[in-house]
């Protein structure tokens, strides 16, 4: 099983599941990556996500190259993962337990919090090869790192560890390896606490608003907020903030 996709109450467990590879994704990989998160997006039940790679070594090495592009065993007209991933509502936490490179790191940029553990390597090697990252890496990585410091990265494949990514931006958060997921586990928990649509709305409005001129990103932000005054959930809240205790979300 490449992919492991576990149900946890609210809390969608993802973890890539090729050690022996790194965890490196051939085109079966990345084509069950985007059939768990669609079921992700379409079960209400599910509220966040934590995506991981087995083992201690790698989050994901990237593109399984012998595999996808020296064999031939895959076929490159198959599902990207990618563009579901930029499109959920729903969080996604990255629990980044080692090497995330080229297309790994991609995923990883697709997450909306990257927890690493201290020993995580960062880099994208595709100009090695003569290509570019494909998954969003050349548009994403620059919108959340400074510039400068993005191209390097892109323009030489180097990698950067943990303690530079926490100081660029690139992770929110490191922490031993040991601690690694009870703290994904701790966020996760923490944005269970909150209502559903008032978090997928937030997500929409917060990520669509940084495309956009500030006067259009508050008319989205109003929009979000117009629309939640319909919803129970913020009937509820209202009530439950009254009335001194936990709200009950419907999700509705």
């Amino acid at each position: 099983m490449k992919v492991i996709f576990k149900k946890d109450g609210p809390i969608a467990r993802v973890t890539i599941n090729r050690p022996e590879r790194l965890n490196a994704c051939d085109f079966e990989t990345y084509n069950r990556l985007a059939e768990v998160w669609t079921e992700f997006r379409d079960d209400s039940s599910l509220r966040v996500a934590i995506l991981t790679g087995a083992g201690d070594r790698a989050f994901c090495a990237g593109s399984d190259v012998k595999s996808n592009y020296v064999e031939g065993r895959g076929t490159a007209s198959g599902k990207s993962p990618w563009p579901i991933m930029l499109e959920l509502e729903k969080p996604i936490i990255a629990a980044i337990n080692g090497h995330a490179n080229g297309g790994g790191l991609e995923q990883a940029l697709a997450c909306d919090i990257r927890v690493a553990a201290e020993h995580a390597q960062f880099g994208f090697g595709e100009v090695r090869l003569g290509w570019l990252p494909g998954g969003g890496g050349t548009q994403r990585l620059p919108r959340l790192i400074p510039l400068g410091r993005a191209l390097q990265m892109l323009y030489t494949g180097n990698r950067i560890g943990a303690a530079e990514a926490l100081r660029l931006g690139l992770v929110d958060h490191v922490v031993s390896l040991d601690h690694l997921m009870s703290k994904c586990d701790e966020i996760a928990a923490e944005i269970c606490k909150s209502a559903p649509l008032a978090v997928q709305q937030i997500k929409r409005v917060a990520l669509r608003g940084l495309d956009v001129s500030l006067a259009d990103g508050l008319r989205l932000e109003r929009e979000g907020y117009e629309r939640l005054l319909q919803t129970e959930d913020s009937r509820e809240g209202a009530l439950a903030f009254a009335e001194k205790r936990s709200p009950n979300w419907k999700g509705r």
